[in-house]
């Protein structure tokens, strides 16, 4: 907001700045500029400057402008921050107890995209200028140009099949002149009619239904479909018709490695491929595509939680695949569920928004059931093929030998999915070869220095990891306690581990391992997922990157090796994201011609995921699942917001914990359990004390919270409070 001081003749503006301060700072106004609410600007802050926005609200018109700082800069070329996303800023600051500076953060990612690209330097045909004599060479680079268009002299060169030097002799001959030319031109937009397929009738009626919703405004549609059903060609008829109302589309994926075959789905779907925004794209594109949507030039994007606070100009369509997918939770500096965010971002601006899985979060079922989400069930895959065949493996009859992971059964299973040329999916959401190394002959095991977890080794790296924070050593020759030579032994396995017992079965198989730590990074996955889906392994061991969107057409075999280990947490919601992680990766047997088959290794068959799993009714674990929730004050019936005090110093760490939880204000309403040490009691060096608040689903509990931190004891040493609200993760 502005305030014209008539008294000096001088123009205040609120600037909200990207640093954890409540407010707005006031800051004068340069002569010869003006701004609006959402201008960005460059402003002094301490001893450097930021990037800001002017924000609503009234400036303090109390400061002696005479003390007051000017703004810098103001980014005249950039569109200002429209009232939408500002609201929206301002609503995720609220709910989360964040501060707004530090969520508008997330918007303004870097000055580089703030700034229009440079342009780069071209060639063009100068109107009936020849050179002195023609060659092969330089007939190639004229009839190259006949279209009359600008090229950059590489491009030509490689286009004509000609040195840099002949563009050079004819720029010298004044046959081609040199021209600035855009650095990347807008991309092309999407053929809406490009190559539609043929929908299932279940299919077409979810695409019609959600097309009306449009025309409703807000809301909120749920596809929940079985692997394979084809939500995907569903929901790009929703991209289609918010590109036939000029509008623009976000879809949220959870993984960067599900995006190279939606990106190929897409392309295959409209014929060109959407703008893509994650942590692995370089900040040349990242600029692009902040500056793309921003003008409006760029349609679509695909992208990660982060791309939710992308400045569109014209947005009117947010997807969310994999919805329950706990990577669309972001747990530090903000902690934000991107999943709820996008619901609150298409209620603010009046479009719908579109969630989709095969195995919905509950609360998804739940708003759903009662009313608040429209709901769009495919029961049925789209290419007709049957559901996997599961089974559970009870571990305790049917085990595997001493030393081996793999039972009998599962074996078996293995060699005749391999000897009928088929893929066989091993999955196990452990990282690495062994979670624990330790002496055999004194005992030590080998735990991190900076965390309370234990050193992963990674046997293909020679090295001993700490999933947590990154801390790496090398693995000894003998023991650093008891200095005992070859006495170390690897307790448990990974899927290094299991890689290395199915090299040792299946010498002749192509042996595939899929973790996302393995050395190549995103662009390994990429190429390696693309392998498996040409059918260029034949045994694939992976971690729960498989377990997610992706399509192996000749997989037939999915294998869990532990069904049980996420069963083993005091997490309240590890019912759920078990069922659903073995849903999911079981769901990639058979998808296109059927005959899929599912194995689960299990100590316990009889537990209700097991035997929902295997026995294939869905219906009656969500139903027992939601009356759990139900009936404890879980959500979606009940409310959570995690506190955790963490801190350098151990004993004052927990001082400060016991502190804060004696100042909570009374209320019958509110239950506080804790403070206890967190699952993982250090991290990096910080002491972690954990208190987890419970209350009525519509209780007020943002500002009971505020209240309590405001009557708390204020954190010194070193101290962090982070606030939780909703949380997704108890560790």
């Amino acid at each position: 907001m502005l305030f014209d001081d008539p008294e000096f003749e001088e123009t205040i503006a609120s600037v909200l700045v990207p640093v954890a301060v409540p407010t707005a700072y006031t800051y004068k106004v340069p002569p010869g500029k003006s701004v609006i609410p959402g201008t960005i600007v460059k402003v002094p802050l301490g001893p450097r400057e930021v990037i800001g926005a002017v924000w609503d609200g009234e400036p303090d018109a109390a400061i002696n402008p005479k003390k007051l700082k000017s703004i810098t800069r103001v980014y005249d070329t950039t569109p200002p921050l429209d009232a939408d996303l500002r609201r929206f800023v301002d609503w995720v600051a609220n709910w989360t107890l964040g501060a707004p500076g530090m969520v508008l953060r997330m918007v303004l990612r870097s000055e580089e995209a703030l700034e229009p690209e440079a342009p780069v330097p071209g060639v063009r045909r100068i109107e009936g200028a020849e050179p002195d004599r023609q060659t092969a060479a330089r007939r190639r680079v004229l009839g190259t140009m006949e279209d009359g268009f600008a090229w950059t002299k590489s491009g030509l060169a490689h286009a004509a099949g000609v040195s840099p030097s002949v563009i050079d002799g004819l720029i010298h001959q004044e046959v081609l002149e040199v021209v600035s030319m855009p650095a990347a031109p807008p991309p092309p937009r999407p053929q809406l009619d490009f190559a539609r397929k043929e929908l299932t009738q279940a299919q077409a009626n979810a695409a019609e239904g959600l097309i009306a919703s449009f025309d409703k405004g807000a809301g909120v549609s749920l596809i929940d479909g079985v692997t394979g059903s084809g939500k995907t060609e569903v929901y790009f008829e929703a991209i289609a018709e918010a590109m036939r109302r000029e509008r623009q589309a976000l879809v949220l994926l959870p993984e960067i490695a599900l995006t190279e075959q939606f990106l190929r789905r897409f392309e295959q779907r409209f014929g060109v491929y959407p703008a893509e925004w994650h942590s692995e794209i370089t900040p040349k594109n990242r600029a692009r595509v902040w500056r793309g949507v921003a003008s409006g030039d760029i349609r679509v994007v695909i992208g990660a939680r982060s791309s939710l606070f992308l400045p569109f100009r014209e947005l009117g369509l947010i997807i969310v695949d994999e919805e329950h997918d706990a990577a669309f939770k972001q747990d530090d500096r903000v902690p934000y569920s991107a999943r709820d965010m996008a619901v609150v971002r298409g209620h603010i601006s009046g479009f719908p928004v579109v969630l989709a899985s095969a195995t919905p979060s509950v609360e998804s079922r739940v708003n759903a059931d009662s009313g608040r989400y429209t709901l769009y069930e495919l029961p049925e895959r789209a290419s007709g093929a049957a559901l996997p065949d599961l089974k559970a493996i009870d571990m305790r009859l049917d085990g595997p030998e001493r030393g081996r992971w793999l039972a009998p059964q599962l074996v078996h299973a293995i060699k005749d999915t391999f000897a009928a040329g088929a893929q066989s999916l091993l999955f196990l959401n452990r990282r690495g070869y062994a979670p624990l190394t330790l002496c055999r002959t004194c005992g030590h095991r080998f735990q991190c220095a900076h965390c309370s977890a234990w050193l992963v080794e990674h046997r293909f790296q020679k090295k001993l990891v700490c999933h947590h924070c990154g801390h790496t050593e090398p693995v000894p020759q003998s023991c650093p306690s008891c200095g005992q030579a070859d006495s170390l032994v690897a307790c448990g396995p990974g899927v290094e581990r299991i890689a290395e017992e199915v090299s040792d079965l299946f010498p002749q198989a192509r042996t595939l391992v899929l973790s996302s730590d393995l050395a190549g990074g995103p662009e390994r996955l990429k190429r390696e997922m693309k392998l498996v889906e040409e059918g260029e392994a034949d045994i694939v061991i992976g971690t729960q990157l498989v377990a997610k969107g992706h399509n192996f057409p000749k997989m037939k075999l999915v294998g869990v090796i532990d069904a049980d280990l996420g069963l083993a947490h005091g997490d309240p919601r590890a019912a759920e994201k078990t069922f659903q992680l073995l849903a999911q990766v079981t769901g990639r047997a058979g998808r296109m011609t059927g005959g899929g088959v599912g194995l689960l290794q299990t100590y316990n068959a009889e537990h209700p995921v097991i035997r929902a799993l295997y026995g294939g009714d869905t219906a009656a674990f969500y139903k027992a699942e939601i009356e759990s929730r139900r009936v404890s004050g879980l959500p979606p019936f009940g409310r959570l917001a995690a506190i955790v005090v963490s801190g350098p110093d151990k004993g004052f760490a927990e001082g400060y914990a016991r502190a804060l939880a004696r100042s909570a204000p009374p209320d019958e309403a509110v239950s506080i359990l804790g403070p206890a040490e967190a699952a993982l009691a250090m991290v990096r060096g910080r002491h972690r004390y954990r208190l987890l608040t419970m209350a009525p689903r519509q209780f007020d509990l943002q500002s009971y919270l505020r209240r309590w931190l405001a009557a708390g004891p204020k954190p010194t040493k070193g101290l962090r409070v982070q606030v939780d609200i909703d949380p997704q993760h108890f560790l």
